[in-house]
């Protein structure tokens, strides 16, 4: 590939970095005693693994082709208002093995920094295919992310706090819809507009 040098060192960093992820994760499952979280962790370890083979493949010229990955989560209802939060234990310090908690906060951490620094490695991409790699990985990233939080919360290990309904109110009712002129050249906003006009009608009606 004729690719910048910095292209060059952010992508070896990538797959550095996936390198390590995928021994980790498979050091954390062997760890874990949650069923459900060991069979995350393995997917993930799985995900990783095919995203550090195809960079590979894309480093050396292999004929690996990008295309956009959508995200698909695999989550449950999520729980919010810290009303089943578990009680942290405190931290050991001489400890031989981790806890699931530790486990799954070590490993959340992981891919919320891995889909920060993807896409700052993607802003700084010029070649197409090496942009889109690591858009993928830091979509990749935020999904792993998401489904290890949601089993976080799941068993109270990660409850968001909730303000109160008057507090959620206030918040929401701060934001008005802008008043700005439609440009009528945009196909978007014709199709508005005719929706917009059709309401009218049918009011007056």
């Amino acid at each position: 590939m004729n690719i910048a040098a910095h292209e060059l060192l952010e992508t070896s960093e990538a797959l550095r970095t996936k390198a390590a992820e995928i021994e980790q994760h498979g050091a954390f499952a062997a760890q874990c005693n949650d069923q459900q979280l060991k069979q995350i962790l393995m997917r993930h370890q799985q995900s990783m693994l095919q995203a550090y083979q195809q960079g590979v493949s894309m480093m050396q010229g292999k004929g690996a082709q990008m295309t956009h990955q959508s995200p698909s989560f695999n989550t449950q209802h999520v729980n919010t208002g810290m009303h089943q939060q578990v009680t942290m234990s405190a931290p050991m310090t001489n400890t031989q093995t981790l806890s699931d908690q530790t486990i799954a906060t070590l490993a959340l951490n992981a891919h919320k920094s891995g889909a920060v620094m993807g896409m700052q490695w993607a802003n700084e991409c010029a070649d197409p295919q090496l942009r889109m790699y690591h858009v993928n990985g830091a979509n990749m990233c935020q999904e792993m992310g998401y489904e290890i939080w949601n089993w976080m919360n799941q068993n109270g290990y990660y409850q968001p706090p909730t303000f109160s309904t008057t507090q959620t109110s206030q918040m929401t009712a701060m934001f008005q819809p802008a008043d700005a002129p439609m440009n009528p050249m945009n196909p978007m906003n014709t199709t508005m507009n005719h929706s917009m006009n059709q309401m009218q009608n049918n009011n007056y009606q």
